[in-house]
């Protein structure tokens, strides 16, 4: 029954609920794991691959796009959230370019461009959302490019859970703010996050488990494909 009371929709309508709330978050680093480990894991990720251009998908008010721009980087940021949106143009630097596009809705002709690298970060929440995002991959991504992902570790996000994929209901807890209800989330295991890669024509290269200095244990997975030749 649950997978019948959560869906697309609603994760896109949770997240305009907390737009602005969100903001507040990010600014004053009020989550820990990225503060201290995620963040800059996606950052070190991205940079790995030495791209010359990125589009950020999920790019929320834009932090992660404006530190690849700093490095030198021509970054494209897309969120179905025009509030974030408006954000993220309105701290925006040179090098950046944003809009709202619902993923579901992403054309790879309307950009000017095709890009080195694709990056996900924690943005790739809801089913169809996602199946959609890696069905475009390879026609947004230059030969050899590459699409990199960071999100919640299957083995410790699953909790008590049966390890299967499926709709789990979202959680603001450790999140201090005053938040509305939170967005469901699609779970999947480690082998369907590698099937959806491989299905859609992409090498795994990279899988990366961020480690949390206190706990040992994971704080995310890091997963990279490339466009197969």
């Amino acid at each position: 029954m649950r997978d019948c009371e959560f869906s697309d929709n609603k994760v896109l309508h949770s997240w305009h609920n907390n737009a602005g709330e969100w903001v507040k978050v990010v600014d004053r680093g009020a989550i820990p794991s990225r503060r201290l480990i995620t963040d800059q894991a996606i950052f070190e990720a991205v940079l790995a691959h030495n791209p010359s251009s990125v589009l950020d998908i999920g790019c929320g008010e834009g932090w992660l796009s404006r530190r690849l721009a700093a490095e030198g980087m021509d970054v494209w940021g897309i969120d179905g959230v025009d509030e974030l949106i408006n954000e993220a143009k309105r701290r925006g630097q040179e090098r950046q370019q944003f809009r709202t596009v619902c993923y579901e809705e992403l054309d790879p002709q309307a950009f000017e461009r095709k890009f080195d690298l694709i990056v996900c970060n924690f943005s790739l929440i809801g089913e169809e959302a996602t199946n959609a995002i890696f069905h475009r991959a390879c026609s947004l991504l230059n030969p050899q490019g590459y699409l990199l992902l960071q999100t919640l570790h299957p083995l410790l996000s699953c909790g008590d859970e049966k390890y299967l994929d499926g709709w789990r209901p979202g959680s603001w807890q450790g999140v201090e703010g005053d938040f509305q209800e939170a967005a469901p989330w699609y779970f999947r295991t480690l082998s369907s996050w590698t099937q959806l890669f491989i299905e859609h024509g992409l090498m795994l290269t990279t899988l990366q488990e961020p480690l949390n200095p206190t706990t040992g244990k994971p704080a995310s997975l890091i997963l990279a494909g490339q466009v197969c030749p």
